[in-house]
């Protein structure tokens, strides 16, 4: 790095920090490169994308940054994720060619012992000298020693590569307690929510907030199978993902509820909403392979509060779970408060 390229970097750390600092940012490596990229101009796409999202939601939230950077940034990893798949590629064909190697001499060693075997028997049929005897063993003992050498180098490969994925599955295991992103439905999940439901509130932003539950949902389980379920499960995520204007996320909250958190949206306008999410569900149609039988029974029973000030993010959860506990008591698929 020349003295022009450091000097530059220099100030647009000097930038970028106190951006992150004013607005909150969590100082992860998503959300510097994030800000990093905004301070330098070099993606006016990101630019203004940043801009338009803080200036509708009033401030930056975790989900924000992970969008955008998702939509502008996450191309460039790529690189790294192919340079991973070639090291996981290259550790299996070392593995591939080392037991290749190891067959060979196991295949040669059984002809050794055939070959030395089979002379040794001659031994009682046609004599031969002690001599010729002490060297067919000191033979065996030699392609042994061979043997014993190459499955031990194969073994240590083995333990070497099992170390190596027992320390990629642990890096897995914790990306994926990181991770915002829910595996089956690819809504934000309940770790994403609870970021964003509590910066919503430390930062006094007017919010709604939308809990549904799929109406009998054990009873497709049940009835369909898990495989039928999880159809069920995405494509639910679907139509709240097509409902949600204005910078509203939808969440899987957990097994078969969601959540949608609506900004700046008043009780009615969350309502009006979650009534559009009722009727988007109701017409789902689910075909079940196995019967050939086709399901046009998903419902969702949907319950509905809004922040008041200084309030926190369980007593917010608590009053729409009280809202969706009645809506399922009152005979499910509907939207509560009525008002």
């Amino acid at each position: 790095m020349n003295n022009d390229s450091f000097a530059k970097s220099t100030e647009l750390l000097k930038q970028t920090v106190p951006l992150m600092i004013k607005h909150k940012v969590p100082t992860t490596p998503t959300n510097y490169a994030l800000w990093y990229t905004y301070s330098s101009q070099q993606n006016p796409q990101l630019n203004m994308a940043l801009d338009s999202g803080i200036a509708s939601i009033g401030h930056c939230t975790p989900t924000l940054c992970e969008s955008i950077y998702q939509d502008h940034l996450a191309s460039q990893t790529s690189n790294d994720v192919k340079q991973l798949k070639l090291s996981l590629t290259a550790m299996m064909q070392e593995l591939s060619h080392s037991m290749a190697d190891t067959l060979s001499d196991t295949n040669s060693f059984h002809n050794a012992l055939e070959t030395t075997f089979g002379r040794l028997e001659q031994v009682g049929k046609e004599g031969i000298s002690l001599e010729e005897t002490i060297g067919l063993v000191r033979e065996l003992i030699r392609e042994s020693q061979q043997m014993r050498q190459s499955t031990g180098l194969f073994k240590g490969q083995l333990d070497s590569a099992q170390q190596e994925i027992q320390t990629l599955r642990a890096a897995l295991n914790k990306s994926q307690q990181q991770a915002n992103e829910d595996a089956l439905t690819k809504l934000y999940n309940r770790r994403a929510f609870d970021q964003d439901i509590q910066s919503y509130l430390d930062n006094q932003i007017p919010t709604s907030l939308i809990l549904l539950d799929i109406d009998h949902f054990k009873n497709f389980n049940d009835e369909f199978g898990h495989l039928l379920g999880d159809q069920v499960l995405k494509m639910v995520a679907k139509r709240l993902t097509e409902c949600c204007r204005d910078y509203a996320k939808a969440y899987r909250f957990g097994g078969e509820e969601f959540a949608v958190l609506l900004p700046h949206k008043s009780l009615p306008s969350a309502r009006q909403q979650a009534e559009t999410m009722r009727k988007s569900i109701e017409k789902i149609s689910v075909l079940d392979k196995k019967s050939g039988q086709r399901i046009n029974s998903v419902t969702a029973s949907f319950g509905i509060s809004a922040s008041e000030p200084a309030e926190h993010s369980e007593k917010l959860i608590e009053r729409a779970d009280h809202f969706l506990s009645q809506a399922k008591q009152l005979g499910r698929n509907r939207v509560l408060p009525i008002s």
